[in-house]
């Protein structure tokens, strides 16, 4: 059968020869070309062989030429040492040679010298024994290594000898001649001898200074330590009075006797100091274990003590030219030695400073009753937005002089006792003063009398930090972890705190009759949903009034912004009082009250630029906050709002907006819609219990605490205290309620109130939980006048009852505490703070 290609089969078979053909020759090909191949290979390969013989060849060759020149070199080396052997003998002995002579030469100088030292001591020729003896001294040195030859150790004995004699003789020349009276007939004589002292050595100078000083105060400690009357205290001038007349005796009759390097002046008075302050650490000693039991005499003590602060001084002004040393009686001591004369006598009074401690805070306990009863501002001097309380400046002066008094008796644990009184009076001043004034009128301070109070408050805040870090940089240093005044510091900011309360109580006050209109429009019978109530047009003009007139008056931002916090916090927490007081409130009465807080949220927003220029944009920090703190209202209001037919969508808007579980604040929104009767009730409670137990509800908290803090029970003013009372205790416990009128006669409870519960109020921006929901105020049972200054610890407030200081503290400390972390973290508005009082500047 014929191929696809049109080829036969025996076409095929007829080109198999030449197909096999061509492939032989093929193959041939490949054959040859693969002989010439090895065969190229085979040469290559021998000629690499032959070349690495080759370079082994020369190899050998090279080692074997550097082994000749190695061989030549040390034949070389050795040519050369024999030609210079000779020559290095004859160095070597040429050195030793050398030696020898100059050895024998000194030798020759010492044996000489020291012939002519003998000489010369006999005959007490001091100036040319003292450079011959520095000679003898140098010549010796040499010869310390031939100590071993018995005639170099017999001349160093001989001269140890010689030297141990003059030493002797010296000292005794200077006693004959003290003892008769004879030092300005040989003041030449003791002059040149105190140069062969100063060729002897440091403990030959130190041997004749120690029995100069011993010689010079023999008289003053038999005088002064051994008569008991003339050792007193009492006649601690006439010591003093004693050592000036014995360096008016030195610096005439002795100073030229001793070389000016000896510094033997300084050296007396530091003999002087040491036996003087052994003297009176004995003196009071014994008066401190008096037998009659009476304390030692402050007003004695002290004096004595300026005196010596005083000589101290002096000493240090004439030796201030260099160090002063130890005295010579201890100057083989191993303590350090005293630099200068600060506390060398001095030292003595440091165990009993604790006396003068004690009668500086007797001092400024009496301060305390003085400045409470003086005007929080000079009747003559004019108000000003950065006045401050006179007696503060004057308190922080005292501590000031008192500190550089203490500073320089003692920087140890006499100072840190210091500066525990200083926080003792801190604190009663804060108590004391400031909060007395804050608290002690029935309507409060006046708006600058609180501005004086919040500026002084503010200035001892810094001035007392400033205080804290003055005493660190004093006392010693393992105290220095010990100074602590940061409760002073809180507690003064905690009356500042106080006082920003005080200035909103002012705006609280003339929001009273708005208040009072808002509660007496009918809410249950409002038909229709209209402007703005009356109302808010006249709480929002007097809240702005008085806050321009506030705000003008503080010159520090981060209070402006305080104010303003507080006050929207407050105004905002009275209007959900006044909700409840609204009760019943209709569907339509609700929308109209939310209607309200948008108008009020809108006017809050607006304090912080009431004193601005005209188009300064709000500060946007603070109306965040302002949104933030009336976006409480919106749940409320908004549930209000639903009818409760049909009764699901109450339920539904109840778990929306108040979102908890809780019955008992159900049943208060229900009450606040006038559905108070159990019939009415019970289906709608029923309904609600079934839905909070769905599992889409599970997860909703218990109770949500705007809805558990309403006090839903009106109580009378006689119960409360009084509005004002119960706005502040609202705000400060987080428990709303109810009064009947404003009664300002509390408002120093209600401020007491604040600060005692101000952890609460500052660091929650919700009405707080009380128990199971249902809220109190306690006003009438607590107790807020400042202590007075008498010494039983306990304050009285109007009703006589006593109240303990340190719970007055604590209270205004932890206050503080909140109050600053929060004003710290305040942006601030108004004024800028241009003038920065400091304690150095005070």
């Amino acid at each position: 059968m014929p191929q696809a290609n049109g080829t036969t089969p025996a076409d095929a078979l007829d080109s198999v020869p030449k197909v096999s053909a061509a492939l032989q020759r093929h193959q041939d090909e490949l054959d040859r070309d693969i002989n010439s191949l090895v065969r190229a290979q085979t040469t290559t390969d021998s000629d690499s062989v032959r070349r690495i013989q080759d370079a082994k060849a020369e190899l050998e060759g090279l080692f074997a030429k550097i082994e000749g020149v190695r061989e030549r070199a040390l034949e070389t080396e050795r040519a050369i040492t024999e030609m210079t052997a000779d020559i290095k003998r004859l160095d070597s002995t040429k050195k030793n040679l050398t030696l020898s002579m100059t050895a024998l030469k000194r030798l020759q100088m010492l044996t000489t010298a020291y012939e002519q030292l003998r000489g010369l001591s006999q005959s007490r020729q001091y100036r040319e024994c003292a450079h011959l003896l520095q000679a003898v001294i140098q010549l010796m040195a040499h010869f310390k290594s031939y100590r071993s030859i018995d005639q170099i150790a017999a001349l160093s004995k001989n001269v140890a000898d010689v030297q141990r004699e003059l030493l002797e003789q010296v000292c005794e020349d200077f006693e004959v001649t003290f003892a008769r009276g004879e030092v300005q007939q040989k003041r030449s004589m003791l002059a040149e001898a105190c140069l062969v002292m100063d060729a002897l050595g440091d403990h030959a100078r130190s041997r004749l200074v120690t029995w100069y000083c011993n010689t010079q105060l023999r008289e003053y400690r038999q005088v002064f330590r051994g008569n008991d009357e003339a050792g007193s205290l009492d006649n601690i001038t006439r010591r003093y009075s004693w050592f000036n007349r014995m360096l008016k005796t030195y610096d005439a009759e002795h100073a030229m006797l001793f070389p000016a390097s000896w510094r033997v002046n300084e050296m007396l008075a530091n003999a002087f100091c040491e036996t003087t302050r052994d003297d009176y650490k004995g003196i009071l000693q014994r008066s401190m274990r008096r037998t009659d039991g009476q304390p030692p005499d402050v007003n004695l003590l002290l004096s004595c003590l300026q005196e010596t602060l005083d000589f101290e001084h002096s000493l240090e002004k004439r030796f201030a030219a260099g160090e002063s040393r130890s005295s010579m009686d201890t100057v083989t001591s191993s303590e350090e030695k005293r630099h200068g004369f600060s506390q060398a006598i001095s030292e003595a009074f440091e165990p009993y400073l604790s006396i003068w401690v004690e009668s500086q805070d007797k001092q400024l306990a009496t301060l305390i009753p003085k400045y409470r009863q003086q005007p929080i501002k000079p009747p003559d001097e004019e108000f000003n937005s950065q006045l401050v309380i006179p007696s503060s400046t004057e308190l922080f002066h005292q501590y000031r002089v008192t500190l550089a008094q203490c500073a320089k008796l003692s920087t140890g644990s006499r100072l840190l006792e210091l500066s525990r009184t200083f926080g003792k009076y801190l604190d009663a001043y804060a108590q004391q003063v400031l909060f007395y004034h804050l608290a002690n009128k029935t309507s409060g301070p006046s708006v600058e009398g609180a501005v004086i109070i919040l500026n002084t408050a503010d200035y001892c805040f810094t001035t007392t930090s400033q205080l804290e870090e003055k005493i660190k940089s004093r006392v010693d240093e393992e105290l220095r972890e010990k100074v602590d005044m940061q409760s002073q510091a809180d507690a003064f900011m905690g009356v500042a705190a106080a006082a920003v309360r005080a200035l909103v109580h002012k705006t609280e006050i003339d929001c009273e009759p708005a208040w009072r209109e808002m509660r007496a429009v009918p809410w249950s019978r409002m038909e229709n949903v209209g402007d703005q109530s009356s109302y808010v047009s006249v709480l929002l003009q007097r809240v702005k009034d008085r806050s321009r007139e506030i705000l003008k008056c503080l010159h520090k931002p981060q209070y402006a912004r305080a104010y303003c916090d507080n006050l929207v916090d407050s105004l905002t927490n009275t209007y959900i009082i006044n909700i409840a007081a609204g009760k019943p409130i209709s569907e339509t009465g609700a929308e109209q009250m939310l209607l309200d807080s948008y108008v009020l949220k809108k006017g809050f927003a607006e304090l912080a630029t009431l004193n601005a220029e005209p188009g300064t944009p709000p500060n946007a920090a603070f109306v965040k906050r302002v949104t933030q703190t009336t976006a409480k209202l919106d749940p409320l209001l908004k549930t209000l709002q639903v009818r409760a037919s049909p009764p699901e969508g109450l339920v539904q808007a109840y778990l929306i907006h108040i979102r908890d579980r809780s019955e008992l604040n159900f049943r208060k929104i229900l009450d606040l819609k006038g559905i108070t009767r159990k019939p009415e009730q019970h289906p709608l409670i029923e309904l609600f219990n079934a839905h909070k137990a769905s599992p889409s509800n599970e997860s909703l908290p218990a109770s949500n605490p705007l809805i558990a803090g309403l006090q839903l029970t009106v109580q009378t003013a006689a119960a409360t205290g009084g509005l004002a009372a119960l706005k502040d205790n609202a705000i400060a416990s987080s428990t709303p309620s109810l009064p009947a009128r404003f009664d300002p006669a509390n408002f120093g409870t209600a401020l007491m109130n604040a600060a005692r519960d101000a952890g609460d109020r500052i660091a929650s921006p919700h009405l707080g939980v009380g128990g199971s929901g249902a809220m109190t105020t306690q006003t009438a049972s607590r107790t807020t006048s400042p202590p007075p200054a008498g010494g039983d610890g306990l304050g009285i407030n109007g009703d006589g009852d006593r109240l303990p200081v340190a719970s007055l503290n604590e209270n205004l400390k932890s206050f503080g505490k909140f109050f600053r972390r929060d004003v710290g973290s305040f942006g601030g508005f108004g004024k800028k703070d241009d003038s920065r009082r400091s304690l150095d500047r005070r």
